[in-house]
């Protein structure tokens, strides 16, 4: 039996890893190899510096985040975890073995992505070696000074005026396609035109109103108007814990079927504008624009509410925003529209205090 630092070391093999426990004595060692032995047969995770990244990150998320936020918020963090330290080598490497050069190849392996995602997952990072630090395991925190590359900024931008004329001609076709107009008339993100039900479609003083059951932030739970265009569309025999929206099964949309159904809808518009096929499969070049998303939809609510002259509070509430600044940075790309209509508003107001002119 080794010794080290003046502690007996005892070391012992469970399913093909090697680990070890420690003690002041040799008996005491024997008893702590025999415990952790236990613990593992148990299927328990043992903390300790020995463990495995993606061990550790899976007992951060259980322990601290569980429970205090968002559902949706905690899915995808927990995804980016999962691709990008716990699927990578890194996360078999044991936490006490990883160094700031092992993270940084993995943030080097992110150039190209946007910034938000290369942030998020360095956030990600710093924030689950703290917690690694707060609890003993290591001294340094790795991930503390690493350096961002540059990431290609995806800005989200508004549909044009023929997108929008394509994307209501197809939204037609399919029953499935209503997801798109709730995002495009009611500002709904993805996640929450998926669960609108029968009982959210509600009709206060004569208007009628979408209840947005948002769980993104406190903020994301909202009321909106559905305008007529859209309400006329929604079946009215929904009932009132049925999904308005669902798979061709009858369950809900969850994130992979929104998937698949975002691909049948950009194959609907493709063909719509005039794209050619061979044996069923469309012929480049492709006449959907590469950077359509279906977050452009939402984004374009936000900025019809611009152009409508909605003022950017009542804009934020809409958009259930946490931050007014979000909306902001929405509000403050004006189109040459909005600037052509104050440039007539302008005219009009100050034709009546127009100058006289002076006879010579």
């Amino acid at each position: 039996m080794p010794r080290k630092e003046g502690k007996f070391v005892t070391t012992f093999t469970f399913e093909g890893r090697r680990y070890s426990a420690s003690g002041n004595t040799k008996r005491a060692a024997d008893k702590a190899a025999a415990a952790k032995k236990l613990a593992l047969e148990k299927g328990q995770i043992l903390i300790e510096s020995n463990m495995l990244l993606r061990d550790w990150i899976d007992v951060c998320y259980t322990k601290y985040k569980e429970g205090t936020v968002a559902p949706i918020t905690l899915k995808n963090e927990r995804q980016k975890a999962e691709k990008w330290l716990c699927q990578t080598d890194i996360g078999r490497m044991p936490l006490k073995r990883i160094k700031p050069l092992h993270l940084q190849d993995v943030i080097n392996s992110m150039d190209g992505y946007s910034d938000y995602m290369i942030k998020k997952v360095m956030q990600i990072m710093k924030w689950s070696f703290d917690k690694a630090c707060e609890n003993g395991l290591i001294q340094n925190n790795p991930a503390a000074h690493l350096t961002r590359p540059k990431g290609g900024k995806t800005e989200r931008r508004s549909i044009t005026e023929k997108e929008r004329q394509y994307i209501l001609q197809v939204a037609d076709t399919d029953p499935r396609f209503l997801f798109y107009l709730f995002m495009l008339f009611c500002g709904c993100r993805p996640s929450e035109a998926a669960e609108i039900q029968g009982r959210d479609i509600q009709t206060i003083d004569g208007e009628h109103i979408l209840h947005i059951r948002g769980t993104k932030t406190a903020a994301a739970d909202r009321q909106v108007p559905i305008p007529d265009y859209l309400y006329y569309r929604i079946p009215k025999d929904i009932e009132p814990f049925d999904y308005i929206v669902k798979q061709t099964n009858g369950k809900q949309l969850n994130q992979y079927a929104r998937l698949h159904l975002w691909r049948r809808f950009r194959r609907e518009l493709n063909l719509a504008m005039g794209c050619r096929t061979y044996r069923n499969q469309l012929i480049a070049p492709f006449p959907v624009a590469e950077d359509l998303v279906p977050y452009c939809l939402r984004h374009t609510y936000c900025t019809d509410l611009q152009k409508q002259g909605v003022d950017i509070r009542t804009a934020q509430y809409l958009m259930g925003h946490s931050s007014i600044q979000m909306t902001a940075d929405i509000y403050t790309h004006v189109d040459t529209s909005i600037v052509i209509n104050t440039a007539r508003l302008m005219k009009q107001n100050t034709s009546s205090v127009a100058p006289l002119k002076i006879a010579k």
